[in-house]
């Protein structure tokens, strides 16, 4: 599936020249509610919940990606205000997970005993999975990532691009700065039968498209 990750001019640049996505820590997303999306009346369960998400901070962390490129707002928040780049990957199926939108908060369950939460790995899985529904602008998917397993370096985790992660586009925002050539410069010394475009905006629509008056020879 082509997916879409947002990034400033220049991470997106040392991700091209790196091959490879940082991964996103979970105590470090945007939205709060990130993994305590639970229904949590139970003060005991608050807490035991709270010490669960950070345990599976120390283990796990999430690549973000969209399912497209068009939406202004992705470009606002994610891409350094239009001044950014999209990646745009190919990535398998199986890989991804597709984000669910909702305006109810899931139900976990807790050992009575031990105060652990039960299956907690499909708990987990089902909680990635899990936003308020005023995100779904985002149509968002993610890809897990094991950190004991991911390239480090200055404290920070990578997953390196493979044959589950190619790159196949990459996409200039409205106001980037980054000259043209210099990326496809970049581009072609790293991979083959990649695009490389600027966005620009629609005529009639609130939506990003590709401004076509960048394309070779025009």
């Amino acid at each position: 599936m082509r997916v879409y990750h947002f990034t400033s001019a220049k991470y997106a640049v040392e991700d091209i020249q790196n091959q490879r996505l940082k991964i996103a820590r979970i105590n470090e997303l945007n939205d709060p509610f990130e993994l305590l999306a639970a229904d949590l009346l139970d003060k005991r369960d608050r807490q035991a919940f709270a010490k669960f998400k950070n345990q599976m901070n120390e283990k796990f962390g999430i690549v973000c990606f969209s399912g497209s490129w068009e939406s202004p707002l992705l470009w606002g928040h994610y891409a350094d205000r239009h001044m950014g780049i999209a990646l745009g990957f190919d990535v398998a199926d199986e890989k991804l997970i597709e984000v669910n939108y909702t305006t109810m908060r899931p139900k976990v369950k807790f050992d009575q005993q031990t105060r652990k939460v039960i299956n907690s790995l499909q708990v987990l899985d089902s909680l990635i999975r899990t936003k308020f529904n005023e995100w779904q602008y985002e149509n968002e998917y993610r890809m897990y990532a094991q950190l004991d397993k991911a390239e480090q370096k200055d404290k920070l985790s990578f997953i390196k691009f493979s044959e589950d992660l190619i790159l196949r586009e990459v996409i200039l925002g409205i106001n980037c700065v980054k000259p043209m050539q210099e990326l496809r410069k970049l581009v072609s010394a790293k991979f083959s039968k990649v695009k490389v475009v600027k966005a620009g905006m629609a005529l009639r629509k609130f939506k990003v498209i590709e401004d076509r008056s960048f394309r070779e020879g025009i």
